[in-house]
């Protein structure tokens, strides 16, 4: 395999191990530990190596169980749960070192003919991304917040609204899967900092202190609606819609820079202050 480096699509190259098993690279983080959209992109990726052709992913659900290790390779064991003509299940449990650390369910789907209906419009209040700096904490994509003065309440609930453009680097070519996978990556970077503008102490702390708070992503989900070119710009539109019990809801819609919603993301996050 070769090495992540600075393209994000090498990461998706995993060897293979058994007869459902494969075999991805760990990669080093600001934070140290694995960044959960890796383990999830990974996972997704090995899930579709087991599908047959003209199947894509239109929806996945991970759970987040262990902290990974970013100097360790990570294992993904799949189990082929279905295949039907137009669907296919499959679950991956990801591990190091014996011990998992995130269990994903995927279910890949035949394109089929049907009417294009799109019910959420572009938002209206934005910014293009060549007018934004960039801020962004890898290489492997570049990202571009959208200023808060042009965010106002968001339309479909919630607080705490986060925006950013973001844009993987790579050569995906025509792979729709890669480009899935791509947009899974990105997809982890904004919820838990929805769920931490929602609560007011928690922000305080992060504007006080210039450092976040302790959060975790607990689960993630994504729905893919539309064909997906990662490696262009999206809008990543953010807002948490509940918190409680430390646990608070963030639900994202993805843009296309036509304005296309491409895809749905909902996560579960933990954010909790020093004592």
């Amino acid at each position: 395999m070769n090495e992540p480096g600075d393209n994000l699509a090498t990461l998706f190259e995993l060897a293979p191990g058994s007869a459902n098993d494969y075999v991805g690279q760990g990669l080093q983080y600001p934070w140290g530990g694995l960044y959960g959209g890796h383990i999830v992109a990974q996972a997704l990726r090995a899930a579709a190596h087991s599908t047959a052709d003209g199947l894509l992913p239109h929806s996945l659900r991970a759970y987040f169980i262990r902290r990974g290790n970013n100097a360790e390779p990570v294992r993904y064991e799949v189990d082929r749960i279905r295949d039907g003509r137009s669907f296919a299940t499959r679950r991956v449990v990801a591990s190091q070192h014996g011990e998992a650390i995130l269990n994903l369910e995927a279910s890949f789907h035949r394109t089929e003919d049907s009417p294009d209906i799109q019910t959420l419009s572009f938002p209206a209040a934005h910014a293009m991304p060549a007018s934004i700096a960039s801020d962004t904490w890898s290489s492997l994509f570049d990202r571009r917040y959208v200023p808060e003065t042009l965010l106002p309440a968001t339309a479909t609930g919630g607080i705490g609204r986060v925006a950013a453009w973001m844009r993987a680097t790579g050569d995906f070519g025509g792979d729709e899967l890669l480009h899935r996978c791509a947009l899974a990556y990105l997809s982890d970077d904004l919820p838990c900092e929805a769920v931490i503008r929602a609560w007011p102490d928690a922000r305080r702390y992060l504007e006080s202190t210039g450092t976040h708070p302790f959060n975790a992503s607990l689960d993630h989900a994504v729905w893919f609606h539309r064909t997906v070119r990662a490696d262009r710009w999206h809008l990543h539109d953010v807002s948490c819609h509940n918190f409680a019990g430390g646990r608070g809801l963030a639900i994202g819609h993805v843009f296309d820079e036509d304005g296309l919603h491409v895809a749905t993301v909902a996560q579960e996050a933990l954010v909790r202050l020093p004592p």
